[in-house]
């Protein structure tokens, strides 16, 4: 789990120091903007709703600290959402600037790489379609998460860990991609490093 938090934290600083890797950060980060701008006006509503079920009403003193609770969980809850929605929609119509910079990070580290010649809308299409596996098990989750929506903590804690399965899916899939590793591989490969890939989709989240 270490290994994966101090290697998400090596690659961030990376991207930082290197002028080649922060042209195409530059690049992105307008498209990405207007992306979150648009997920934070979903999440609020979603907010609004969640809490709307969740926040319970009483006159005794102690209704207030559990109100206080759901509150916070329903916070926490829906900024999950917005983050999981938002690395799925980021990945795919960014993927041509995500592999770019997998290439000149190869270039950089001195890993033998060749640079990828698809066409923009067949990156995308292809980042989508990886999501779509991944995505229906977050799905999954969340309906079980759902079931114990009676019970805060433990639907928090589910999808919480489902979110962090699933970005690592999704973190992985530009390297995959390029690797030319189908599902299954993908799924071995997160398997065989779950602590890893705890760590570094945790902190990701």
């Amino acid at each position: 789990m270490i290994e994966g938090i101090f290697t998400f934290l090596s690659g961030f600083k990376m991207l930082l120091s290197h002028a080649s890797l922060r042209a195409v950060m530059w690049q992105m980060i307008g498209l990405l903007i207007a992306l979150m701008v648009a997920l934070m006006a979903g999440v609020f509503f979603l907010a609004d709703y969640m809490a709307s079920i969740w926040v319970p009403s009483g006159d005794e003193w102690y209704w207030q600290m559990v109100a206080y609770l759901a509150w916070m969980l329903t916070i926490l809850l829906t900024i999950v959402c917005g983050a999981v929605a938002f690395v799925a929609l980021a990945t795919a119509v960014a993927a041509p600037w995500l592999d770019t910079l997998a290439y000149r990070t190869e270039k950089i580290m001195g890993i033998p790489t060749v640079e990828n010649d698809a066409s923009w809308s067949s990156q995308c299409i292809t980042a989508l379609v990886n999501s779509s596996r991944p995505l229906i098990g977050l799905m999954l989750w969340g309906l079980l998460a759902l079931f114990f929506f009676w019970f805060p903590p433990l639907a928090t804690l589910i999808w919480t860990f489902a979110s962090i399965q699933f970005l690592s899916y999704e973190l992985f899939d530009t390297q995959a991609t390029r690797q030319g590793l189908l599902f299954k591989q993908r799924r071995e490969h997160i398997e065989e490093n779950r602590w890893f890939w705890l760590g570094f989709g945790g902190i990701s989240l």
